[in-house]
């Protein structure tokens, strides 16, 4: 029995296992509501697989859809979604916290120490402060985004419906889970500058992380930025430059896409999905069109994902900056992992590696496993692994798949969506019983041959 009671005490105090947990109760309860009846247009239960995959995408602000968003759920259904959304954008910890803001309570010491893991602070001092303000910068930015877009939906759809798709889209946008009430995405409003350029900051800035923009805002000079902030600026800034530029030249004369567009058009086009893939699952251009070339390139785009401490999905800017520091370093014959007149540790690397190495492995498992169970779609495996990275990435991004998958596919990307929200790394350490090596030894160094 104290065996027992140490255990659920363990438990309680791990904050991986509760930031777990977290999660997967409010994905569960989101089910529970979105199977009723209520929830749906047509008075039926959508069935609990559908409403478990539905609320694990919005709650891993994923964007993935086994039935259209605008004509199956109802002004609850949607309400619900949206809601979800906007808890897994701010995170488990943070509603909590926000929730004891709203009705006075004082925040708890254990509740400080689980939001410093879940943002990832360093300290724990100030931790109230910071959430408060994620909070407050959460709503004001999305409150902005809202604003500009009823320019484009209140003409569109009247000023009730129109004040209404402004607010779900903003948050949707912003929370990068790419959940949409127009029916066919942003396809119709491919060359309208507001929704395009909105929702493409939206994305970016939801994307980059809250402490990114605490350190401009206290700095207001590159050179005194934080490292993190420099290259989770210089890799993104890399990512959407170089991703649009090839989107454009690619899709330039493709009919399906961008071929029959004017240029402001085709840019337009082009900014939007370079963009979406990092990681908001929107789409301005039907992605079945795309060529393979393109296919490839929005794969590797969902894979990195943004950046650390954001709304966003993938393994991070961060992580795929370390790495291509860490290969330039030693090409170069470095000892230490240099950049900007600073020190990468060790510790940082092999963290970057374990987080590319356990995603890659989840990704190819399942993508191997849906090539089996889902044969008789049709989908070529190009497509498996295009659906599999967009789960994993929380993108939301689909070539048609989502919608025809058994129930073991959706069982699968369910799971994967909730592994790339919590992170493979978060899940990993939840099961480990002991994380570090305690011993005043090392083992002497055994050779072996690599390359």
């Amino acid at each position: 029995m104290r065996d027992l009671t140490n255990y659920f005490k363990k438990i309680k105090d791990d904050p991986y296992i509760i930031f777990m947990l977290g999660f997967a109760t409010i994905i569960l309860t989101g089910a529970i509501i979105l199977n009723l009846p209520i929830s749906s247009q047509n008075g039926k239960s959508v069935g609990f697989i559908n409403a478990l995959f539905t609320a694990t995408s919005a709650t891993c602000v994923t964007g993935l859809t086994v039935v259209n968003t605008a004509q199956h759920w109802t002004v609850f259904g949607k309400f619900i979604i949206i809601l979800l959304i906007q808890m897994g954008g701010l995170g488990v910890m943070t509603m909590t916290a926000m929730i004891s803001f709203f009705f006075g309570k004082r925040i708890s010491l254990k509740t400080r120490i689980f939001i410093m893991e879940e943002r990832n602070v360093d300290e724990l001092q100030g931790v109230v402060r910071l959430t408060k303000y994620i909070v407050i910068y959460t709503f004001l930015v999305e409150l902005a985004g809202a604003f500009l877009l009823s320019f484009a939906f209140i003409p569109d759809y009247g000023v009730t419906k129109g004040i209404a798709f402004s607010l779900f889209h903003s948050i949707s946008a912003f929370c990068n889970a790419g959940f949409d009430l127009v029916g066919d995405s942003m396809v119709i409003y491919v060359d309208n500058p507001i929704i395009t350029f909105t929702i493409c900051s939206l994305i970016v800035i939801g994307g980059l992380g809250f402490f990114v923009f605490l350190d401009i805002k206290a700095s207001k000079n590159f050179n005194r930025l934080t490292l993190h902030t420099k290259l989770v600026l210089i890799i993104t800034g890399i990512l959407l430059v170089g991703g649009t530029i090839v989107i454009f030249l690619l899709e330039y004369d493709n009919p399906g896409t961008l071929g029959n567009l004017t240029l402001s058009g085709k840019i337009q086009a082009s900014v939007f999905q370079a963009v979406v893939p990092r990681t908001a699952g929107y789409y301005s251009l039907h992605l079945e069109e795309l060529r393979v070339p393109t296919v490839f390139l929005t794969i590797i785009l969902m894979f990195i994902g943004g950046s650390s401490a954001s709304t966003a999905g993938g393994i991070k800017t961060t992580t795929a900056g370390v790495i291509a520091i860490a290969i330039f370093n030693y090409v170069r014959g470095k000892r230490d992992i240099e950049v900007f007149e600073k020190r990468i540790t060790l510790e940082t690397v092999m963290k970057a590696i374990a987080i590319i190495g356990l995603s890659a492995f989840i990704i190819t498992i399942v993508a191997f496993i849906l090539t089996i169970s889902e044969s008789k779609t049709g989908f070529s495996f190009l497509d498996i692994l295009f659906e599999t990275t967009s789960a994993f990435g929380t993108v939301g991004s689909t070539r048609g798949l989502t919608p025809v998958l058994s129930g073991l596919g959706k069982a699968l990307l369910s799971i994967v969506m909730y592994i790339g929200r919590v992170g493979p790394l978060t899940i990993a350490f939840a099961f480990m019983k002991e994380r570090k090596n305690i011993g005043n030894y090392m083992y002497p160094e055994g050779k072996i041959i690599i390359g």
